[in-house]
């Protein structure tokens, strides 16, 4: 996430990710610290939530999750989501947002 509060929200959203029971039940919630640039120092700041998936997994249910967690939120930070080599920057709430959220997640 990037933008005004993004790790509060991205924070927020894990909190609903995990009481969404059918995310909760076929994925595994994560954070992820990247690791520093050459020469740099690292801040231990939170900067990806990760999401490890089994097969039964859908993508929609995750792209709907996502959009009403959105819709619930003031703040609006630009996410972009990564799946098999692709990325996608949200920066709404809509329907076609979820849509295409679900698209990316099941490109091959």
């Amino acid at each position: 996430m990037e933008g005004q509060g993004a790790e509060e929200e991205l924070r927020s959203l894990r909190t609903w990710f995990l009481e969404t029971p059918d995310i909760r039940r076929h994925a595994k919630i994560s954070w992820e610290t990247p690791a520093p640039e050459p020469g740099g120092m690292s801040g231990g700041a939170v900067e990806i939530l990760q999401l490890i998936t089994d097969n039964v997994w859908q993508a929609t249910t995750f792209a709907l999750a996502y959009t009403s967690w959105r819709a619930t939120r003031r703040n609006t930070p630009r996410v972009t989501i990564e799946h098999n080599g692709n990325t996608l920057v949200i920066e709404g709430h809509d329907e076609e947002s979820a849509q295409r959220i679900a698209r990316a997640l099941t490109r091959e």
